[in-house]
């Protein structure tokens, strides 16, 4: 009776362990990448959020993106959006995706299975989450807080970038755009691969300043009309 128990004992430890919800912390933040069709799927994850974006290469065209906090519970990839550029047509504030792992790739069934392969890493200065804040230089002037439902959010990964305008009470999209970067001695370069508001804009290639002081970022350069800008971004 008494090894009857023990075994009963370690069933129920191994059921439990092996029908645990699946921590977010075991997947690698970084970029990833998937192609469907002749559609490119990217991924970016970092701690528990992710923005995923589908473009066209060629020739460039924008499709959609979404992003917000996410979970993986019983073989499920369960996000609560913050933004979806499709909200309109859609209305879709969550996703649930059947979702597996197997030799550091990720295979998410939307329903066609979608593999997806992390880039080599490239960590830089950069990388993180920012929300902009507010027009530089910093006089003390009111900033936009994360409080703020209306966001601009720019997210660097592994020497990928996106940035994306939103609001998280109307769930109204206003535009993205993201890419390639690097972050050097205080120079920032971006590749744009996809812009949602004009897809003739893929293909340039934009250069700035930029200045860490304490969670901010500073970054001065020029706007595409070459007109003088200066932006804060705080650390998200």
């Amino acid at each position: 009776m008494k090894y009857r128990c023990h075994i009963i004992l370690l069933l129920t430890i191994t059921m439990s362990f092996f029908t645990a919800p699946f921590a977010y912390s075991q997947i690698k933040n970084g970029a990833y990448f998937s192609t469907l069709k002749d559609e490119k799927h990217e991924l970016k994850i970092d701690g528990d959020y992710l923005t995923w974006t589908v473009y066209k290469e060629e020739p460039a065209n924008f499709i959609r993106t979404v992003g917000g906090f996410f979970t993986v519970e019983t073989g499920k990839l369960l996000v609560n959006l913050e933004f979806n550029s499709e909200y309109d047509d859609n209305n879709r504030k969550q996703l649930a995706y059947p979702i597996d792992f197997s030799n550091g790739q990720i295979l998410i069934s939307i329903p066609e299975k979608l593999i997806f392969d992390k880039t080599k890493e490239n960590t830089q200065e950069l990388d993180g989450k920012w929300l902009f804040a507010t027009r530089g230089p910093d006089t003390g002037q009111e900033r936009r807080g994360d409080d703020n439902p209306r966001k601009t959010l720019k997210f660097l990964m592994d020497g990928r970038f996106q940035w994306i305008a939103y609001n998280t009470e109307t769930f109204k999209f206003h535009g993205t755009g993201g890419g390639s970067f690097t972050s050097t001695s205080g120079n920032y370069i971006e590749e744009i691969e996809y812009f949602s508001r004009d897809d003739s804009r893929v293909g340039a290639t934009l250069k700035f300043h930029y200045e860490l002081k304490d969670n901010d970022w500073h970054h001065t350069g020029k706007n595409s009309k070459g007109e003088p800008m200066y932006e804060i971004w705080s650390k998200r």
